[in-house]
């Protein structure tokens, strides 16, 4: 079976989501909006998928991502002028608020008692300054009107939505990025064997037979946005095969850059690689201690690789 018959099967058997077209008209505008006053594009992908077990889901199959680095990567992205479409796993970490996912928000508050004796709600005066820099900046972001949030939550979710944004970026060629850090799920259960209502513990042990997710990088690059900036993430827990399943990506899908990364050092290095070259991107331990982001020197490397790719995209001039 070919890629394009994978995933006409894979849409065939699967409900879209209710809301799809609404979404993908909310893209068009948000990019038409953002490219005429000369911003460009970066789709950023971000947190897990979950796989449902039940047509009437209770019990799922998820993983551990959260959207660490798609949250930061847009705080970037936006930081260098960049429209940012953010689609996210529900009830993951969104940009700006990631700052306070670990911390008890409740505990920066106190009640205060007013002149007239009526309390009211008071932020701490220690917790203020790092509140205000980063309300500053969401302030200022919300504003401009660079930021678009959009919310999945199952694999059949993501990949609706991901076909449906990169058709209406499609029109913006180069001037739209692809930045799929999202952690699909590379099995699923296809709907006509899930259960309809909640799978009964009384049955017995369950047993599960996963099909593959059609990879989504070859349509992607091949037919829904040809001519755009694609950037994909290779995530291993072996260093020793990571450059070769980097490259293998690269080779195979023919997209612009692989972000790879080893589960145990990911938030301190990442080796970007492209056609040409292996360039690693990492944080001293000064860096690492003082809360630098590895995802700032990923952004910046990556702006000049778009500007390039831009530059050569663009039809010559006489």
């Amino acid at each position: 079976m070919t890629a394009n018959a994978e995933w006409e099967e894979y849409f065939d058997h699967f409900v879209p989501p209710s809301t799809l077209q609404h979404n993908q008209k909310a893209v068009q505008d948000f990019a038409s909006a953002n490219r005429q006053i000369g911003h460009d594009l970066v789709l950023i992908t971000s947190g897990g998928t979950t796989v449902p077990l039940e047509n009437n889901t209770v019990r799922f199959v998820d993983n551990f991502s959260v959207g660490s680095r798609g949250s930061s990567s847009a705080e970037y992205f936006l930081e260098r002028g960049y429209a940012v479409i953010f689609l996210h796993r529900h009830r993951s970490l969104q940009p700006f608020s990631r700052h306070f996912a670990k911390d008890n928000f409740l505990e920066y508050l106190h009640l205060e008692q007013d002149l007239d004796g009526s309390e009211k709600v008071a932020v701490k005066t220690e917790m203020s300054p790092k509140l205000l820099e980063v309300l500053k900046k969401y302030e200022e972001v919300k504003a401009s009107g660079r930021l678009l949030l959009m919310v999945f939550t199952t694999v059949s979710d993501y990949l609706f939505n991901l076909r449906a944004f990169a058709e209406a970026l499609h029109p913006f060629g180069p001037h739209a990025m692809f930045y799929l850090a999202a952690a699909v799920s590379d099995f699923y259960v296809p709907s006509s064997q899930m259960a309809k209502h909640k799978i009964r513990s009384s049955n017995g042990p369950l047993e599960l037979k996963l099909q593959q997710t059609p990879k989504l990088l070859s349509p992607l690059v091949k037919d829904w946005a040809t001519d755009a900036f694609v950037v994909s993430f290779k995530l291993e827990t072996n260093k020793d095969i990571i450059a070769a399943c980097a490259r293998e990506a690269l080779d195979k899908y023919k997209h612009q850059v692989v972000i790879s990364n080893v589960l145990a050092t990911r938030r301190k290095q990442v080796t970007l690689v492209t056609k040409t070259e292996e360039k690693m991107l990492s944080l001293s331990d000064h860096e690492f201690h003082m809360g630098i982001d590895v995802e700032q020197k990923i952004v910046d490397e990556l702006l000049k690789h778009h500007k390039v790719f831009i530059q050569e995209k663009q039809p010559s001039r006489r």
